[in-house]
């Protein structure tokens, strides 16, 4: 009988430690593939660290710091994002609602709170507990992490947020109070990544919904490519133009 791999100990680093390279993550025979490290500290200056190498955070309460690089990785190619066509007629008349609009880094803490209080497919709870919303907004702060906003009638209805790094972007989450709302704030950020040449955004893992809209499983090492090509580029001027939904919709 074949026996399966040893898994390997998991590192638990102190504060400041430098990360585990990405390659020595749990791989698919171990109770959590992907999981990369545990403990550390969350601040702005790990968070960047870790997302320069294709780590991200992810935990539940009252658990340690968990630090992940899954194999494969889920990346959504903006050129390849599938505008359906329910999507675009709802994007055709948001487009033209002057009480409709989307904002970037208007309520970036605000948008961290309101994903909170939407768990993921398939969870009760919240992996954004208050210490990564302390360490993300601190990063927001220092330039390094957005947020993509719906807005009707100045009301907040829906949005994303994100990490940048030079051309690179990491989705983060998302939530909707209106039907859509979070589907239009991704799509202002495809737009928004195509006017810009930003070749991919980061999703980290596959689900159904983000497949159906164009993003796709790379290798770990493919990805990790794209992070290096791409974490030291300038990066873009965080401003929406309403000009920009064009990439999408055409200049009807």
């Amino acid at each position: 009988m074949t026996q399966a791999p040893a898994i390997p100990p998991l590192p638990w680093l102190a504060p400041g430690d430098d990360f585990p390279p990405p390659a020595q993550a749990w791989g698919p025979h171990a109770p959590l593939p992907g999981l990369l490290a545990a403990g550390g500290e969350l601040t702005a200056a790990s968070l960047g660290r870790a997302y320069r190498q294709g780590t991200f955070p992810w935990f539940s309460p009252g658990d340690p710091i968990l630090w992940w690089c899954p194999n494969p990785r889920m990346v959504l190619d903006p050129a390849q994002f599938r505008l359906h066509r329910s999507l675009r007629k709802t994007l055709s008349h948001f487009r033209r609602d002057a009480a409709c609009e989307i904002r970037f880094d208007s309520a970036f803490e605000r948008v961290m709170r309101h994903c909170a209080a939407t768990p993921r497919p398939g969870q009760s709870g919240t992996w954004i507990v208050p210490d990564i919303v302390a360490a993300y907004t601190e990063l927001h702060r220092q330039g390094q992490a957005h947020s993509v906003e719906t807005w009707i009638d100045g009301e907040l209805v829906g949005g994303l947020y994100l990490v940048n790094i030079g051309q690179a972007l990491f989705g983060e989450s998302m939530f909707a109070h209106r039907t859509d709302a979070s589907k239009i704030a991704l799509a202002a950020l495809v737009a928004f990544a195509r006017t810009h040449g930003l070749g991919f955004i980061d999703c980290q893992q596959n689900t159904r919904h983000l497949a159906s809209m164009g993003a796709a499983e790379i290798s770990r090492a493919a990805f990790l490519a794209r992070v290096a090509a791409t974490t030291g580029q300038p990066g873009p001027d965080w401003k929406f133009q309403p000009v920009y939904w064009q990439q999408l919709l055409g200049a009807s």
